[in-house]
């Protein structure tokens, strides 16, 4: 079922502007431990009018500090006590540098001059216990321990104490417990827009319906959230609610606080939701303020492939993101894009070309057997049946289990392969034959009731032939055939196959004066042929 159509107003429109960012959104995907959206979000946002460049400074510090980069983290902590010398968590952030070099006495220093300006803070003591344990968590157990019991006392439900028990027993996979505790901070404080997402986070994998149910509350409360939106949409997403995903998608790429990135996530959402509509608006809106942007350009074409209505402006959209492809090895192509642009152009009779692109995926892409499958099929086009025989050889080598249609499928290309070199290269096309009988007899050891496998002994052994022998060559293994076919539970299905076989059968047995069995085999044919006037006048006239 299609999703509802998500119209999109021109992004650059879009009511919210970047200035009216501040450092709240850099914190809020710090503390849900989104290191790389909070460093983008604190740089985008720190000039903005509200930000507070103590703050920022010191998220951008711990950031660093997190990435492993301590060398980096201490310039920030610096920036930040000029910017205000009277915010607390830079200190912290010094004190931990200290902490990591081994200087306990110097980081006590830090951590004192940190509590000293706020009046007890259960918030401060707790960053201090994070110091610790960030510094290392066995040494300082003790400080550890001291700085949560004096939080408790300041501020018993203070949802900080719960993040961070939740976040030690989360390091000791103790995914239960963690889950606790950060339910029990989102309850204290519904403003803890990380206990949401951690709690969310331990869930959206195994059990995506609890992770969305907690940030659907998130977003109730808050709903201008860039995060809770991201967030939710990719719970629906891991639940396989494709519609509900992309709704809240549409929603979080309007945010100014979305990231780049993440419109790739969106389009991907919108096509294999089948809102082929909603994705061809989309990427067709992203192309218009960036003509050059490849995810875009695929995506467009993705769903453009879908719509009846689009399938004569196909070619340029194919043609150009071929050429984008080809010009930068860094605009990479999925399987569907190759698929597609393929059979684009097979389909505008440039069969040719099609090969080509094939051919460029089986060389990027070696091991996917999908291109092979599509090659050979593009070969069968261009009526290359050689060609297509090899490629489908190509494909059932790299398939793990092939079945009994791969192999039935490999024996006609084959036989036909055998047909096509028949007088051109008589070596090959014997080589042809004796594949196309190796392959029907795989096919019949998975399904031995089935007729095929026995009308292709039949079918090799009327080419091999001597032009006298034709005639009777196929005889044997066409009664087998016929035989299993009746058998079949649908002989309607193989209409073509049994009037060959019937056909072939009747003229046989009037080759040798037996009209009787000639007869019988006529008339099954018209059983497949009824409307056939001038067979049943033929076969009627026989005496």
């Amino acid at each position: 079922m299609n999703l509802s159509r998500i119209f999109l107003t021109c992004l650059a429109g879009v009511a919210l502007t970047a200035a009216a960012q501040t450092h709240k959104e850099g914190v809020e995907y710090y503390k849900a431990d989104q290191l790389g959206n909070a460093k983008e979000l604190l740089q985008r946002n720190l000039s903005n009018p509200g930000t507070d460049q103590a703050v920022s400074n010191y998220y951008l510090g711990m950031v660093e500090f997190d990435n492993g980069n301590t060398s980096g983290a201490a310039p920030y902590f610096d920036k930040g006590l000029a910017a205000n010398p009277d915010y607390g968590y830079n200190y912290v952030g010094k004190g931990l540098l200290e902490l990591k070099k081994g200087n306990l006495k110097e980081a006590e220093k830090f951590f004192k001059e940190a509590e000293g300006k706020v009046k007890k803070d259960a918030a401060m003591q707790i960053a201090i216990a994070r110091a610790y344990y960030d510094a290392d968590p066995v040494t300082y157990a003790k400080q550890i321990e001291k700085y949560l019991e004096k939080a408790r006392k300041t501020n018993m439900q203070a949802p900080e104490i719960y993040i961070f028990e939740g976040d030690m027993l989360a390091d000791k996979k103790d995914w239960g417990g963690a889950a606790a505790k950060y339910e029990m901070a989102a309850n204290y404080d519904q403003e803890a827009t990380e206990a949401y997402v951690k709690y969310a986070n331990l869930f959206t994998q195994v059990n995506p319906k609890f992770a969305i149910t907690m940030l659907s509350k998130l977003k109730g409360l808050h709903p201008d959230s860039a995060l809770a939106q991201k967030e939710l949409a990719e719970a629906y997403y891991n639940n396989g609610d494709y519609a509900n995903a992309a709704s809240e998608y549409g929603a979080y790429v309007k945010n100014p606080n979305h990231f780049k990135k993440d419109e790739d996530r969106y389009a991907f959402l919108l096509f294999y939701g089948k809102d082929y509509q909603g994705g061809y608006d989309y990427s067709t809106e992203l192309l218009k303020y960036d003509p050059t942007n490849f995810t875009a350009q695929r995506f467009q074409f993705m769903n453009a492939a879908q719509i009846p209505a689009l399938q004569n402006q196909l070619i340029p959209m194919a043609e150009a993101l071929l050429a984008a492809h080809r010009a930068n090895p860094a605009n990479k192509f999925a399987a569907i894009d190759y698929n597609l642009i393929s059979d684009e152009l097979i389909r505008n009779g440039r069969a040719d070309e099609g090969i080509q692109v094939l051919q460029e995926a089986i060389a990027e892409d070696p091991e996917n057997a999908s291109f092979n499958k599509a090659l050979a099929l593009a070969y069968v086009n261009a009526n290359s049946l050689a060609n297509a025989a090899d490629a489908f050889q190509g494909y059932i080598e790299k398939t793990d289990k092939p079945g009994y249609n791969d192999f039935i499928q490999q024996a006609t290309y084959a036989y036909y392969a055998g047909v096509e070199l028949k007088e051109s290269d008589p070596a090959r096309s014997e080589a042809y034959y004796d594949m196309a009988l190796d392959y029907a007899g795989k096919g019949a050891e998975i399904l031995p009731d089935n007729y095929k496998p026995k009308k292709f002994v039949g079918d090799v052994a009327k080419q091999r032939a001597a032009k006298d022998k034709v005639a009777s060559a196929a005889q044997p293994a066409y009664e087998e055939a016929v035989v299993l076919l009746e058998a079949s539970q649908d002989p309607s299905r193989y209409a073509s196959d049994a009037k060959e076989m019937y056909n072939y059968l009747g003229n046989y047995y009037l080759d040798k004066k037996d009209v009787a069995t000639a007869k019988k085999y006529f008339n099954k044919y018209l059983e497949f042929d009824p409307t056939n006037d001038a067979y049943r006048k033929f076969v009627d006239g026989l005496k």
